[in-house]
């Protein structure tokens, strides 16, 4: 069924990008809570992900973050038919 291996990528694509996340947050704690404009707040973003990218290949640990855990990702929420439209659409084209 289409809609049940796109539901499993999107749930593996949603724990790396929020493992990702969580990395990036805990070796760079100023992109927690970050209050600035969108575009300010991607070139941020951007220059935190390639510093972390050179830590990655100077194989420098990334620092344990006990102190905020994660879930502060606030969730989208649509109408359940507008969600299931879209979901289907996307199911079949990639996964159909």
């Amino acid at each position: 069924m289409p809609q049940a291996r796109f539901n499993g990528a999107l749930a593996r694509t949603r724990a790396r990008i929020e493992m990702t996340f969580g990395q990036l947050k805990a070796r760079f704690t100023c992109l927690r809570g970050l209050r600035v404009a969108p575009d300010r707040a991607c070139d941020i973003t951007v220059a935190c992900a390639v510093l972390h990218n050179v830590a990655t290949i100077r194989k420098e640990r990334v620092p344990v973050d006990r102190v905020h855990p994660e879930g502060d990702l606030e969730p989208v929420h649509l109408d359940e038919q507008t969600g299931r439209a879209a979901r289907d659409r996307i199911a079949h084209h990639h996964f159909g």
